[in-house]
């Protein structure tokens, strides 16, 4: 049976295929201690850097001694993020500067500037997100991990270790059906989306777990078991990592 006649398997490839990539207006890198991190800045307006499960501590820069000609960074300490603030004036193409996290690593960023709008940068540590995502998952048996990370999509809760991206990527259709992702968590072995699936027919539509979920799904919710015309609902799926569409 071909997927063009089976409508289930369609939306089984669309679910599984969804997946983040220039559709994340954000930056997201990953480091390791002492590693060079390229970036995109912007001109003009500011650009914040936030760390995953860890905080900017120190940052060490170059003054050229010109106001008109440098680039400013500022260590906000509640949160533990930089801004950067980089003039019109600014004539380099790019900037340079070291940074130390309260955690103890230290980066290198590398990054053009460009006039754009304000820009975010979130950088994780392999190391460090997977060893709190680790913990975090092995509290519990993994089904029950699975079933834990659902609820924690479900309340938009944080999580020590996951790496949490909202997407902004484009719907996809089967028949009536309109698919779109809304949220990704990934951690060290488990792996969730949130989906919003709208009803673009006329008729009321029956929706089923297991037509929504690819294959090794550990995990699956539905808020609603039917979606009249035109309404909308989430769904939140988990699997393990690697089954699920890494960058």
């Amino acid at each position: 049976m071909t997927m063009r006649n089976n409508p289930v398997l369609c939306i089984c490839a669309i679910v599984a295929c969804l997946m983040p990539g220039a559709a994340f207006a954000d930056q997201y890198k990953q480091a390791a201690d002492n590693a060079r991190i390229e970036c995109v800045v912007s001109k003009q307006e500011l650009t914040r850097i936030a760390l995953i499960g860890d905080q900017f501590a120190s940052v060490s820069k170059i003054s050229s001694g010109t106001p008109y000609n440098d680039f400013a960074v500022t260590n906000e300490p509640v949160r533990g993020d930089i801004y950067i603030s980089v003039p019109e004036t600014y004539a380099a193409g790019s900037i340079s500067f070291f940074a130390t996290t309260k955690k103890g690593f230290v980066y290198k960023f590398a990054c053009k500037a460009e006039t754009i709008e304000a820009q975010q940068l979130f950088i994780s540590n392999p190391a460090l997100a997977k060893s709190d995502a680790a913990n975090w998952e092995q509290q519990t048996p993994q089904n029950q991990s699975a079933v834990r990370l659902i609820q924690a999509m479900a309340t938009d809760q944080t999580i020590d270790g996951f790496e949490i991206r909202q997407s902004a990527s484009p719907a996809a259709r089967v028949g009536n059906l309109e698919i779109q992702l809304i949220a990704e968590y990934r951690g060290a072995a488990l792996f969730g989306k949130v989906l919003r699936l709208t009803n673009r027919g006329k008729k009321p539509l029956p929706l089923a777990e297991r037509d929504l979920a690819p294959k090794d799904t550990l995990a699956i919710s539905l808020n609603e078991p039917s979606l009249a015309a035109g309404a909308s609902t989430t769904a939140f799926i988990v699997g393990a990592n690697g089954e699920y569409g890494h960058d």
